[in-house]
């Protein structure tokens, strides 16, 4: 900025802007708190069914989204452009100050052409009025004014110019609708477009040959600025996807000239973390140099890099970088798509990843070496629910579920040949994510919505692939399709009931899961606890036709019973049950509903524990090696589960089961008799549909 622009500066105009973007956040904060406490609210406390359920109250979540994101990017603007108005009138107040102290020395500035400016006496004393003194001053004093007013002419021009930088960066983070990165003045913003640079510059300076100071700097700064969208942006871009796959394939190396890796070995996982948070932010820009990195990042991931240990694919560096970090949904559909597709490619991409002589490029935890790179993936998949339902449900150009659910050739990965292979587990979580639209079900804080038709299209796709693996289904995923089948509780709970398989959900693929599931003891805990909540929750909602909802108890605990008959009590049953039934102690399961948008999710929540615990800690229920192949024994044991339901149902229905009209519903008598009939009947379909009657 030069002397005569600061100097003459009328920032009115400037304040004017100021105010008027006052009055656009102020207005973004009404609708943003009539769109999340009125609008959302409302939406999310209704009992919608159908398209309402999905399509409407999605498009008022993201409409909710996008009024808080306006406001905080607008507030971001204006507490920006406040800054620098302060700042800017508060240097034009310093540059007249400064002139004015001159003026006393006889000193003036003067501009000159091209920007600049010259001090000079204002009276030469030659000149001066008879009788006139003219004020003495110094070749110090000229000097100091020259270093006064360049000091602040530069000050001015940073303020100025890094305000111009940041509001550009931060409108270029959203390319439609807004970013919602919150900023409360120039400095902060600045500052981490800065740092964000530096620590580039130390990757594109020194690589893995760095100090372990200068690695200790780095990580500071990805670990203090892991969360902010310029800093995330401006590192990407400026290191660049090939630096980032090389610098990390370098890095992990056990031979780095300078021992790095050896000296920061304890830091490499933080750093790892660190660095992948970083990186997932970024792909949540929309700024063109964001997307052509995400681009680029797909492409490269398909080459090979050398390294001092050896080649390794770049799909095996980035998928160890997206272990931690929200990564853009649209970008992991297209590296998934690429993975799944070079994997193909190879036939068997074992036999690829696991050649590799390079012995780990993974640090978080010490479970897996990280060759793998379908693990990290199918993490970062997890991590981004909707993302899941996208990779699930995609079938061109190949069939993904049926890629990492079935076909895939895993391996291990772990320093010992021992315990479940990390990559099927990652799936199973993935998978979970896909169906359910939340990536931890046992997070306390996690938000279950109303399932879209995409996620009970991913349950469908996941139930008829699993089911079709018969007894190869991988024991990584039971637990997590118990978790899935109560996620779905309402719709399961509906087929498995159904007395005449009209379902839209398979009885066959059902039951074939569900034999699966039961194999392994804490497994089947964990689908009757989840089922038990279906049922309860059916119980408290139905009150068009109560006695519909005793039946359907009874007939989904015939089901499950059956299901856990096949895999534990007849002779394959005993050669399919794994040791977990042999062993004594409690069940480890969540307990509770993993559906608690149910209507009556809290009154359901309540009752469930209570009835899944007694149930599974009966002595009677325990299933050893010399467990009856008889099934009226068998089905004798459920005798106190179906007690309880009953009456639970009766505590709710007391009214109607006494009214004369409804013969066979007593309290001491008829509940029960009513559940066992029906549960005896959910036998002979489980039989059925099994195939063994």
């Amino acid at each position: 900025m030069d002397l005569e622009t600061l100097r003459q500066g009328n920032f009115s105009q400037l304040g004017q802007a100021i105010t008027a973007w006052k009055g656009v956040v102020d207005k973004l904060q009404t609708l943003e708190r009539d769109a999340r406490d009125d609008l959302k609210a409302k939406a999310d406390k209704a009992n919608w069914a159908g398209m309402n359920a999905t399509v409407s109250r999605e498009f008022i979540t993201k409409t909710a989204g996008e009024f808080s994101d306006a406001h905080t990017e607008a507030k971001s603007i204006h507490d920006i452009l406040k800054d620098t108005h302060d700042e800017l009138v508060s240097y034009n107040e310093q540059l007249d100050q400064a002139i004015e102290r001159g003026r006393k020395k006889n000193l003036t500035v003067t501009p000159i052409a091209g920007g600049g400016f010259t001090v000079t006496m204002l009276i030469h004393p030659d000149r001066a009025a008879k009788g006139h003194d003219v004020p003495d001053h110094s070749p110090q004093d000229a000097e100091q004014l020259r270093d006064d007013v360049q000091r602040i002419l530069n000050r001015a021009t940073e303020s100025d110019t890094t305000a111009a930088t940041v509001l550009r960066a931060l409108v270029d983070q959203a390319e439609v609708g807004f970013s919602g990165a919150a900023y409360g003045d120039r400095d902060s913003a600045i500052d981490a477009i800065r740092k964000a640079e530096e620590a580039a510059k130390i990757i594109q300076a020194k690589g893995d040959e760095m100090s372990p100071e200068e690695f200790q700097k780095l990580n500071g700064l990805l670990a203090s600025y892991k969360n902010d969208p310029l800093f995330q942006e401006k590192f990407a871009t400026q290191l660049g996807p090939k630096a980032t796959l090389e610098f990390w394939a370098d890095l992990s190396s056990p031979d780095s000239t300078k021992d790095l890796t050896r000296t920061q070995l304890n830091q490499l996982g933080d750093f790892q973390k660190n660095l992948g948070v970083v990186l997932g932010g970024a792909t949540q820009s929309d700024s063109p140099a964001m997307r052509q990195w995400e681009n680029d990042m797909v492409k490269l991931s398909g080459q090979r890099y050398n390294t001092r240990s050896g080649d390794v694919w770049g799909f095996q560096i980035m998928s160890n970088l997206m272990r931690t970090g929200d990564y853009d949904d649209q970008f992991l559909n297209k590296y998934g798509k690429e993975l799944v597709a070079t994997e193909k490619e190879m036939k068997l991409p074992d036999r690829y990843w696991n050649m590799q002589p390079k012995p780990k490029m993974n640090f978080i935890g010490d479970e897996e070496f990280g060759r793998d790179p379908m693990t990290g993936f199918l993490t970062a998949l997890a991590n981004s629910p909707d993302a899941s339902t996208d990779f699930f449900n995609a079938k061109e150009p190949q069939d993904n579920a049926q890629w990492v659910l079935k076909d895939r050739p895993y391996f291990d990965d772990s320093p010992l040949d021992d315990g479940p292979n990390e990559a099927k587990d990652a799936a199973g979580k993935a998978m979970f994510a896909a169906v359910s639209g939340v990536s931890d079900p046992k997070d306390p804080s996690a938000e279950f919505q109303p399932h879209t038709p995409e996620q009970r299209e991913a349950m469908k796709r996941s139930l008829g692939i699993l089911s079709s693996m018969s007894n190869d289904f991988p024991p990584e995923l039971r637990d997590d399709m118990a978790l899935a089948m109560g996620n779905h509780g309402d719709w399961v709970h509906e087929a498995m009931s159904d007395p005449v398989s009209r379902h839209e959900l398979d009885s066959g693929q059902l039951m074939e899961v569900s034999k699966q599931i039961s194999r392994n003891r804490d497994a089947y805990g964990e689908l009757v606890t989840q089922m038990h909540g279906a049922v309860v929750a059916d119980i408290y909602t139905e009150k068009a036709h109560p006695e519909d909802s005793l039946d359907r108890a009874g007939r989904t605990i015939g089901f499950l019973e059956e299901a856990r008959y096949q895999a534990t009590n007849d002779e394959k049953g005993q050669k399919l049950a794994d040791a977990s039934w042999d062993k004594a102690g409690r069940y480890h399961v969540i307990g509770g509903l993993v559906t608690p948008w149910h209507p009556a999710g809290d009154a359901a929540q309540r009752v469930v524990d209570l009835v899944t615990s007694k149930m599974l800690e009966d002595e009677q229920n325990k299933i050893n090696g010399q467990a009856t192949a008889d099934h009226q024994e068998t089905y004798g044991r459920r005798t106190q589960e179906l007690q309880q339901i009953a009456d639970i149902w009766y505590g709710q229905n007391e009214k109607w089961a006494e009214d004369p009209a409804h013969e066979g519903y007593s309290k001491d008598h008829g509940i029960y008799k009513q559940i066992g009939e029906a549960a005896n009947d959910g036998n002979k379909k489980a039989e059925g549909v099994a195939g063994v009657q």
